[in-house]
């Protein structure tokens, strides 16, 4: 029992970690998609196609959705301009949530992925636009971030 109660202790001392774990993650996975995105242009044409009505705008997305992930994922997952990084993620997390993958409320209920996934990482986004990056990041340790009890607050 002494140790489950050691193990809460330093879980609730550390629960900032698993707020940076799940940053780290969830950049990483953004990094794969933008990679996926890259090696597989018709992959994501499929899934801009016939929400999008011209052919620029197809391109300017296509090229803005692999790149967004790219840099996005990368500055995430290291925790560097971590609001940043997640709000040049907002804009192709919507336009999949709204435009993709939302096809009326009772998809929700049929039982496919999509929506579901593309809705939390979008949720995880604002998260971190609005509280940043935590104390296992690179902004967390720039020296432009001010004394150090701003710190404790990141």
């Amino acid at each position: 029992m002494d140790k489950l109660n050691g193990y809460a202790e330093w879980v609730d001392q550390h629960k900032d970690l698993g707020f940076d774990l799940i940053r780290i993650y969830l950049g990483v996975g953004l990094l794969i998609k933008g990679i996926f995105f890259i090696i597989n242009p018709g992959e994501l044409d499929k899934l801009i196609e016939g929400n999008i009505p011209s052919f620029a705008e197809t391109m300017f997305l296509s090229h803005y959705i692999a790149i967004g992930h790219l840099l996005g994922g990368t500055l995430l997952a290291i925790g560097l301009l971590t609001r940043f990084a997640a709000l040049i993620q907002l804009p192709i997390l919507m336009g999949a949530v709204i435009f993709v993958h939302f096809k009326g409320v009772g998809e929700l209920f049929l039982g496919g992925q999509g929506i579901e996934l593309s809705a939390i990482v979008l949720f995880l986004l604002i998260l971190y636009c609005v509280f940043g990056a935590g104390r296992y990041s690179v902004d967390y340790y720039l020296p432009h971030r001010g004394h150090e009890e701003e710190r404790q607050y990141l």
